[in-house]
C-alpha cells in the first residue's frame, strides 16, 4: 500500500472542499486546550501529530521541548524509539519572568501557539511560537516570530549515545517479545553528525538482530525464512534538524527525569524577528546508510519550497477531518467542568490523537501511540527512560489494537483504518507458514501479539532459560488429548502452538479483523481485493483446523449434528480450555454471513459454495437456565477462567448479531446482572461495558459508564488516560469509550439505521457520523427532539429509524 498515493489524493480533495473547510466550523473554540502556566516536566505535555508523526510538547524553566516521534522507528530488539528530544532557548528570553503565558492547541487547524509578553509594560518583548507538522512530509515545523529581534538556540538531545544491554526482566518489557530470551538483548547506539548549519541523527538495526531470526529458529520455520516479512532489516530512521540561517553550536551534557543526555546544538547567526526551525525525518529499510541521507535529504529540500503553503494544505487537511464526522454534546452550554459536556469534548481530542497516524506505516499503538513520555513520570518503579513503554513495541495486541479502529468506521476516517489492515496482510506469509508446518493443513494463525513477520512472538511461545521464566514446556504432537487448551508456562505445549497460556489458542482476532475490513467494504463501497487472501485464509483456518482435530478424537470431522467442535480454544483469554466459544462463533458467523453479499468480482459464485456450507456448520450460542433466568454462556462449556473480560457480549459488539428490538436482549442483560462482580463496571482501558449497555438499549448505564469512561484524565491532558492495564496515554481506554459514544447515537444493522437507541433525552447533541453504503447522517438533538436530520444521499433516509425519541 503506498500511502503517499493516499496523500496525493488528499491534496485534490482539500482543494474541492477548500470553500466547505472554511466555511464551517462544527468544533466549538473551547475544545481547543488552553494552558496559562508552563509545565512541571514531560508529563504535563500537549500533543501535536500530523501524517505519522507525533510530538509531545511543553515549555518547562522557560524553553519549548518537544519529544517527536514516528510510525514505524523499531529497533533490532523490537523497541518503539523516539526521534528525540528538542530544546528551544531564546535570548532575551520572554518565557520567563514576570510574564503572560498562553500554550494553545488550535484544534480544528491542528498545531499549537506558545505566547508570551510582558504584562502590562509598553514596548516590551512579545513572542509567538508556533509548532506544527506538516501532514504530507514527515517534517515538525517551529516557527518564531517576535517584536523585537532575538537569538534562537535549538538542542538535539539523545540518550542513545552508547550501547545498551537492557536487563533480564521488566526492563525488557520495552521490547517485550525478548523479556525472556536466554541471550543478550542490547539496543545499540544512534549515530550522530554535527554539520555547519545542522544536527544528523539516525538509529540503524545492525545486520546480527534477534527479530525475527530467534522467533524463526524458535519455531522451526527456517524453512520459510525468505518468505517470511523481516521489517527490522536494514530498518534506519532518524532527521535532521536545521533551520534558515543557524550555524553549528557545539554539544553538552545533562540529564532529564534521571536519564543521563548529549546534546547537539544550532544557534542562529543573527538576531531576527522571525526564525524557522525544522525537524526533517525520513524512515526506510535502506541497503545502505548513503541511500537513506539521499532520500532524507529530499525531504529536506522540498520543505524549503513554500512553507506558508504547506502550513496552510496541513491546516486544510485537519479542517477536512474535522468536517467528515463530529459529536457536539451541549453545544449552548459549554461548561468545561460539567462532566456531560466533557465527554463530547474529549471523544474530539482523542480522536486528533488518532489523526496523527492518518498515513501510517504501522498502526497507532494501543500503549500510547506516539505520545509517550518520561516512563518514570508513569510509574516511579519504572523509570527506564523516555522510550520504554509496557507491552512493548513492534507488537501489536490484537484485542487492544481493534479498539483504536472500529470507531474510525463511523467517524469516516477511512484513509487512518488502512495501517491496520496492512498489519494483517504483511503477515500473512508467516501465518500460513506457521499453519503448513505445524498443523499441516491449510489457512493462516495470528499471535495475539502479532506483528509484521506473522509468527509467534517469543516471549508468547516460550523459552528456556535460567531464571525460569516464560518457560516452554515439554512439546507434545499436534492433537495430543493432553493439549487442552488450559495450560500455562513450563506445562507441555502442542506443537505449534505458545507456552503462554492467555493466548495459546486466542485467534478469535483474525476473525474480528476480517470482519472489520468486512464492514469498511460495506461502509464505503472501496474495492477490498487486496486483503482478500487475507479474510478467506484467515477463516479457513477454523474450518479445517477443528474438523481435523475433530477427525483425530473420533474418527468423523463433525459432531452428531453436523457442526464444528471447535476445542481446545478459549473465550477472549478469561475462559481457557474452551469448547465453542460464543466471540469465535458469533464472529465466523458474522464474517461468513458477509462473505455471501460480496460481489461475484470479490467472491465467485462457486466459492461462495464452499462458505455458504461452512456457515451452515457453524454452532449455535449456548444458553441457559440460572435459577430461571435465560443467559447466554461465554462457551458451550470450559476448564478454567481467568482475565476479566466478558466475551459473552460478542454477538453484539463487534459482530452485530443481535440488535435493539430482539427478544434475546433480555439474556444478554441477565447474563451481565449475573456476572462476577470482578468482570463488570471496570472503566479503564480496553474494557467495553459502555458498548455493550448501549447495545443493549440500557440508556442510563451507557450514559453513566461513557461519562466515566470518557471524563477528563487525571493528568494535565484530559485525554492522556492511563496507565490502566496498558500505559500512557492509553489510547484502547479512548478508542472504548468513542466506540461506547457512537454507539449510543447511531447503530447500524443490514441496511438499517437505529438513531439515538441509548441517548440520554437530557443530552442535546450536534452530530455528523458515517454509515454503510456512503451514507452520512447529521443531526441537531435538542430539548429531548430532533430538529434537524439530514441523510446524504437522500434515498438511505427510508432506513433510519428513530429509537426512543420522536
Amino acid at each position: 500500500m503506498n500511502f503517499y498515493k493516499i496523500k496525493i489524493l488528499y491534496f485534490l480533495l482539500i482543494s474541492l472542499s477548500k470553500v466547505f473547510s472554511q466555511s464551517q466550523q462544527q468544533l466549538p473554540d473551547l475544545y481547543n486546550i488552553v494552558w496559562q502556566e508552563p509545565s512541571k516536566n514531560s508529563s504535563e505535555s500537549m500533543p501535536l501529530g500530523g501524517g505519522d508523526i507525533g510530538c509531545n510538547v511543553w515549555v518547562e524553566n522557560g524553553e519549548v521541548l518537544l519529544y517527536v516521534q514516528r510510525s514505524g522507528s523499531f529497533s533490532e530488539i523490537g523497541e518503539f524509539l523516539k526521534m528525540g528530544r528538542f530544546r528551544v532557548k531564546l535570548n532575551p528570553n520572554p518565557l520567563v519572568g514576570e510574564n503572560s503565558f498562553k500554550q494553545e492547541l488550535e484544534l480544528v487547524d491542528g498545531f499549537i501557539e506558545i505566547e508570551s509578553k510582558k504584562k502590562v509594560v509598553p514596548n516590551s518583548l512579545n513572542v509567538k511560537i508556533k509548532l506544527w507538522v506538516d501532514v504530507f512530509r514527515p517534517i515538525v515545523h517551529i516557527d518564531v516570530e517576535s517584536n523585537q529581534k532575538i537569538n534562537a538556540t535549538v538542542e538535539y538531545e539523545s540518550w542513545r549515545t552508547e550501547d545498551k544491554e537492557l536487563t533480564f526482566g521488566k526492563e525488557r518489557f520495552g521490547a517485550f517479545g525478548l523479556e525472556g530470551y536466554p541471550g543478550k538483548v542490547i539496543r545499540t547506539k544512534d549515530i550522530f553528525e554535527q554539520w555547519t548549519d545542522g544536527i544528523l541523527f539516525y538509529h540503524r538495526n545492525p545486520v546480527m538482530k534477534p527479530i525475527p531470526e530467534a522467533y524463526v529458529k524458535l519455531q522451526g520455520l527456517e524453512e520459510y525464512t525468505d518468505e517470511i516479512k523481516d521489517d527490522l532489516k536494514n530498518r534506519t530512521f532518524g532527521g535532521l534538524l536545521f533551520g534558515e540561517g543557524f550555524i553549528a553550536n557545539g554539544t553538552r551534557v545533562g540529564k532529564y527525569q534521571n536519564t543521563p543526555f548529549k546534546s547537539w546544538g544550532i544557534k542562529s547567526n543573527t538576531a531576527k524577528r522571525k526564525h524557522k526551525i525544522s525537524i526533517a525525518t525520513h524512515i526506510a529499510q535502506a541497503e545502505t546508510v548513503s541511500e537513506w541521507k539521499a532520500k532524507l535529504l529530499n525531504t529536506v529540500e522540498s520543505s524549503k519550497v513554500d512553507h506558508q503553503k504547506s502550513f496552510e494544505n496541513s491546516v486544510l487537511w485537519w479542517n477536512d477531518f474535522w468536517n467528515r464526522s463530529y459529536i457536539v454534546i451541549q453545544p449552548e452550554n459549554s461548561n468545561p467542568n460539567d462532566s456531560i459536556w466533557q465527554i463530547g469534548r474529549n471523544y474530539q481530542l482523542f480522536r486528533y490523537q488518532l489523526g496523527g497516524n492518518a498515513f501510517g506505516e504501522y498502526p497507532t499503538k494501543f500503549n500510547g501511540g506516539n505520545l509517550t513520555f518520561d516512563s518514570g513520570l508513569v510509574n516511579e518503579e519504572k523509570a527506564h527512560g523516555p522510550d520504554w513503554r509496557q507491552w512493548g513495541g513492534s507488537v501489536f495486541t490484537a484485542q487492544n489494537q481493534r479498539l483504536l479502529y472500529w470507531p474510525m468506521l463511523k467517524s469516516g476516517d477511512f484513509d487512518a483504518i488502512l495501517p491496520q489492515f496492512e498489519l494483517y496482510l504483511k503477515g500473512l506469509p508467516g501465518a500460513t507458514a506457521r499453519v503448513k508446518e505445524h498443523f499441516g493443513h491449510e489457512g493462516a494463525v495470528y499471535c495475539e501479539y502479532t506483528s509484521v513477520p506473522g509468527i509467534a512472538f517469543g516471549d508468547g511461545w516460550g523459552w528456556q532459560n535460567d531464571q525460569n521464566y516464560r518457560i516452554r514446556g515439554e512439546e507434545i504432537p499436534f492433537g495430543d488429548p493432553r493439549a487442552n487448551g488450559a495450560k500455562a508456562y513450563n506445562d507441555p505445549v502442542e506443537k505449534g502452538v505458545m507456552a503462554n497460556g492467555s493466548i495459546a489458542y486466542h485467534w478469535e482476532s483474525q476473525i474480528e479483523h476480517a470482519y472489520i475490513i468486512l464492514e469498511y467494504h460495506r461502509f464505503t463501497g472501496a474495492d477490498i481485493t487486496r486483503y482478500m487472501p487475507f479474510i478467506e485464509k484467515s477463516l479457513i483456518f477454523f474450518d479445517e483446523h477443528y474438523r481435523g482435530r475433530q477427525k483425530m478424537r473420533n474418527a468423523k470431522e463433525l459432531d452428531k449434528n453436523g457442526k464444528l467442535v471447535i476445542f481446545p480454544s478459549t473465550s477472549c483469554e478469561s475462559y481457557r480450555g474452551a469448547k465453542n466459544p460464543v466471540d469465535v462463533l458469533s464472529g465466523l458467523k458474522a464474517c461468513l454471513t458477509n462473505m455471501l453479499t460480496l460481489s461475484e468480482k470479490l467472491l465467485p459464485s462457486k466459492r461462495k459454495e464452499y462458505y455458504r456450507e461452512y456457515l451452515n456448520r457453524i454452532p449455535n450460542y449456548a444458553f441457559e437456565e440460572v435459577n430461571g433466568i435465560r443467559t447466554i454462556k461465554p462457551a458451550e462449556s470450559w476448564i478454567n477462567e481467568s482475565n476479566q473480560e466478558l466475551p459473552q457480549f460478542y454477538p453484539l459488539f463487534p459482530f452485530n448479531q443481535f440488535k435493539i428490538g430482539d427478544t434475546e436482549l433480555e439474556s444478554f442483560q441477565n447474563s451481565y446482572d449475573l456476572a462476577p462482580a470482578f468482570r463488570k463496571g471496570n472503566i479503564i482501558s480496553w474494557h467495553q461495558d459502555g458498548i455493550q449497555f448501549a447495545r443493549m438499549g440500557m440508556t442510563d448505564a451507557a450514559a453513566d459508564y461513557n461519562a466515566k469512561k470518557l471524563k477528563n484524565s487525571d493528568r494535565r491532558y484530559p485525554t492522556f488516560w492511563g496507565p490502566g492495564h496498558d500505559w500512557v496515554p492509553d489510547h484502547n481506554w479512548g478508542g472504548s469509550g468513542m466506540i461506547g459514544l457512537q454507539e449510543m447515537l447511531m447503530q447500524c444493522f443490514g441496511n438499517e439505521i437505529l438513531l439515538f437507541p441509548a441517548w440520554p433525552k437530557t443530552w442535546d447533541v450536534n452530530f455528523k457520523l458515517h454509515a454503510p453504503k456512503n451514507t452520512t447522517v447529521e443531526g441537531i438533538f435538542k430539548d429531548g427532539k430532533i430538529e434537524g436530520l439530514k441523510v446524504f444521499p437522500e434515498s438511505r433516509r427510508a432506513d433510519v429509524r428513530i429509537v426512543n425519541h420522536k
